[in-house]
């Protein structure tokens, strides 16, 4: 009886180890509807390839709080198989020795040659891959309730002037003109959007090349005076409100338009609404033919070898055409790889698939700074609190344009 025991003791304690190799644990902010609805293609695909899915989601659209999470991980000695990361965070951690080597997968799978060089710059530490891009998403995308915008005359705005014309009818037809939450990361997604509409050589010396005299130019105060006038089409209640109850305001009809990136597609999707006939999507007036551009990846840490094969499994399900495509549709966002057709992408997943390619063609793909991808956390961190003490009414633009250029300065 007691060999019997100990057998079922050993048996069990071997299926329990079995077990925690098998599982992947994940953590991420995709909490919103739209946006589980697509992590549950990843989960799928992984529980059919035999890899338990244990999640950890931390609310919180910007991902500060997960960041906050992840470092007590850490400190407690115990961190996640992977975690959802952006652009400079993604350097920072690498530069700490914690990310393990997804070499064994991505030489197997030729990701050097169908993964854009933009994405490799964050996704690579020393030559090695440490992340696994699952999208690219980019940041200056309009959404507009289709039958808000018929009744005002159809047109969607191509410059500053029709969208200013194009709120103000919103506004006398009694909707919100502006959905928008006023948290820090969702200020400054606008704020990139109205920087780049003054042109990509200015956004470029600005946001990526971070000039002191571009930042605290005549035409960064311009830039600010277009914030302020946004600011006087949202609504009272703005503050604090996630990104995703914005783009329910116009999903509902309560409000005309939502600036924001294409992860609100999802959420649109989510509510069963299609494009050109429920809602429309352009780029942000004055920025056609230029994309700002984020990757939601998966930054995988150093585990034991016991937890290798499961880690490999997840990153290479994540590269898998067919889950680029059918994760991408769900989600709003363009595949990471460029050798994905777009025959299962709608209009809006087509225009962004089609703008991205020929953005990186002519050198005007660049990297968000709202979203990590134009300089590393503390001058985005720097950038969020002038843009939101300004947004907020605590500066002046020409205030706000002078303390942006000594921010930045300052936390280079």
């Amino acid at each position: 009886m007691r060999r019997l025991l100990l057998t079922s003791v050993f048996a069990s304690g071997f299926a329990l180890a079995a077990h925690a190799a098998d599982t992947v644990e994940v953590m991420h902010w995709w909490t919103s509807g739209g946006e589980a609805a697509a992590l549950n293609v990843l989960k799928k695909d992984l529980e059919a390839k035999g890899v338990t899915w244990q999640d950890n989601p931390v609310a919180g659209g910007g991902g500060e709080q997960a960041m906050t999470a992840l470092r007590a991980r850490f400190t407690a000695g115990n961190p996640p198989t992977a975690m959802q990361m952006l652009g400079f965070d993604i350097t920072d951690w690498a530069k700490q020795g914690v990310g393990a080597d997804l070499g064994p997968v991505a030489d197997k799978e030729g990701w050097d040659k169908v993964i854009p060089t933009a994405l490799q710059a964050f996704a690579k530490y020393d030559g090695k891959w440490i992340a696994a891009p699952v999208n690219v998403h980019s940041t200056n995308w309009v959404w507009i309730n289709k039958k808000a915008l018929d009744a005002a005359g159809g047109k969607a705005p191509e410059s500053w002037d029709e969208l200013i014309a194009l709120l103000d009818k919103f506004k006398a037809a009694g909707l919100i003109p502006v959905a928008h939450g006023g948290q820090p990361w969702q200020d400054a997604t606008i704020f990139d959007s109205v920087v780049l509409s003054f042109g990509n050589d200015f956004y470029k010396k600005a946001m990526i090349d971070l000039d002191p005299e571009t930042l605290a130019s005549p035409k960064m105060k311009e830039a600010f005076d277009r914030m302020a006038k946004l600011r006087t089409y949202v609504d009272d209640n703005f503050s604090g409100r996630d990104w995703n109850l914005a783009s329910s305001m116009v999903i509902e009809g309560k409000a005309g338009l939502q600036f924001m990136g294409d992860w609100a597609k999802g959420e649109f999707l989510n509510a069963k609404q299609k494009p050109g006939q429920d809602f429309v999507c352009i780029r942000f007036p004055g920025t056609q033919g230029a994309v700002t551009f984020n990757s939601d990846m998966f930054m995988m840490f150093k585990v034991g070898a016991d937890k290798q094969k499961a880690q490999l499994e997840m990153a290479s399900a994540i590269e898998s055409p067919s889950f680029q495509s059918s994760f991408n549709v769900v989600k709003g966002s363009v595949p990471a790889r460029t050798d994905v057709p777009d025959t299962a992408f709608d209009d809006c997943g087509k225009k962004g698939m089609k703008d991205l390619a020929e953005a990186a063609a002519s050198g005007s793909l660049m990297g968000s700074m709202a979203h990590g991808y134009a300089a590393p956390a503390a001058v985005k961190n720097a950038l969020y609190d002038v843009v939101t003490r300004h947004f907020n009414g605590e500066l002046d633009s020409e205030a706000a344009a002078k303390e942006l250029a000594a921010a930045i300065a300052a936390a280079k």
